[in-house]
């Protein structure tokens, strides 16, 4: 029998999507389950986007140019004039959603076994994506107690070695939900111009800050234009994860034409998509407004619920749409199974996304759960109701 392959054996099974069997399962058994596991928003598309996707006229859906249709590349360049950062579209390659976005920067930027530097926890898939292009995952963990807050410069540079290639950061952060500050990313930007690496930024929860806190992009520090690889997608500012529509953004024409060249190997992003995206970017202002003042509220139903259980630690997050727990639990792979498998609270019971995969030693998120406050406010107090309940069960 033929065997597969050293990074086909390698390649870590998504943490977010791995219980996903035990939920149909229990679905199956008639069990409504609240899912807080995964980042779906249930907020609506935009209405100009369905109505846009109503009316396609095209006669032939064909394959776009290979770096995006320059109607959408334009719009991109738009929205980020508006937050006052100028990029051209020359600057922009379209993908197949922020996912493939970082796979073409990494394999661009990096030679296998090479080194990049990621605060820890993180996004589960970066460990995916690095595994791909044979790099090596190096992290410095942030703690819950400060909000998960960048860890000191001088931690982050005791990391760097001669295989050091780059820097990745989520800012938002993807599982925190933690805004770095201005300050932070000076220093940052400090040890890259130093060490002349590479910085990664995913920005796609840009517009998700709260308590009046404004997001800085690290497109907006002019001196690093060589440096910034700049990943951003569609997905949660217009709700649209399903139209995999992403961006990769960089001032460095070697990177950008690098990026190309596995663009083109894939021939094109989705057209359909690229028609609605382009529609996604002249949705009025209002419509993110009032987006991120509900999840502003959901996030307050999320964190007052959780600091009233007892044994339960969380941080206020201050942007994205997650909050990492800690739980009185002993292992939360096992907790989280046990949800839907042998709980059920009225019927009901919530999935939620182990911490374990977000951590490269597994052991740090062993009594952590990221949940995404997506759903409604009512399901949201129900969910934490079976979250409630099922802890008093599990620790009788």
């Amino acid at each position: 029998m033929p065997t597969i392959s050293v990074k086909g054996v390698e390649m870590p099974s998504s943490p977010i999507r791995k219980l996903v069997p035990f939920a149909e399962k229990a679905k199956k058994d008639g069990k409504k389950i609240y899912h807080l596991n995964i980042g779906q928003p249930d907020i609506e598309t935009p209405s100009n986007v369905l109505n846009k996707l109503k009316n396609i006229d095209d006669k032939v859906i064909a394959y776009s140019n290979s770096v995006g249709t320059i109607g959408l590349r334009e719009e991109v360049k738009k929205y980020f004039s508006q937050i006052n950062i100028s990029v051209e579209t020359e600057n922009i390659v379209v993908t197949t959603g922020g996912s493939e976005a970082l796979l073409f920067g990494f394999l661009s930027c990096f030679n296998p076994e090479d080194e990049i530097i990621i605060p820890e926890p993180f996004y589960a898939n970066y460990n995916g994506f690095a595994t791909a292009a044979g790099i090596t995952v190096k992290t410095i963990t942030s703690k819950m107690e400060n909000g998960f807050a960048l860890p000191p410069i001088s931690s982050i540079e005791k990391l760097i070695t001669n295989k050091t290639k780059g820097i990745l950061i989520c800012n938002p952060g993807n599982p925190t939900g933690t805004v770095y500050t201005k300050e932070e990313l000076l220093e940052l930007k400090t040890i890259v111009q130093q060490r002349d690496l590479f910085l990664f930024a995913d920005e796609v929860y840009r517009e998700f800050c709260y308590d009046g806190l404004e997001h800085t992009s690290v497109l907006s520090f002019n001196d690093l234009n060589e440096n910034v690889i700049l990943i951003d997608s569609i997905s949660k500012r217009y709700s649209m994860c399903g139209s995999r529509i992403g961006v990769l953004i960089s001032k460095n024409k070697e990177v950008i034409q690098a990026v190309t060249k596995f663009a083109q190997a894939r021939l094109s992003p989705p057209t359909v998509s690229q028609i609605l995206a382009e529609e996604a970017f002249k949705t009025p202002n209002t419509y993110i407004n009032t987006v991120i003042s509900e999840y502003q509220t959901r996030r307050d139903i999320v964190v007052d619920r959780l600091s009233k259980m007892k044994g339960v630690k969380t941080a206020k997050p201050t942007g994205a749409f997650y909050t990492v727990a800690e739980l009185p639990v002993n292992d939360t792979d096992e907790f989280c199974q046990w949800l839907l498998e042998s709980f059920s609270h009225k019927n009901e019971t919530v999935m939620m996304a182990p911490a374990s995969g977000f951590y490269s030693n597994p052991e740090l998120g062993k009594k952590q759960v990221r949940i995404a406050y997506v759903l409604n406010n009512n399901d949201l107090n129900k969910a934490m109701d079976c979250l409630e309940e099922a802890l008093k069960q599990y620790n009788a």
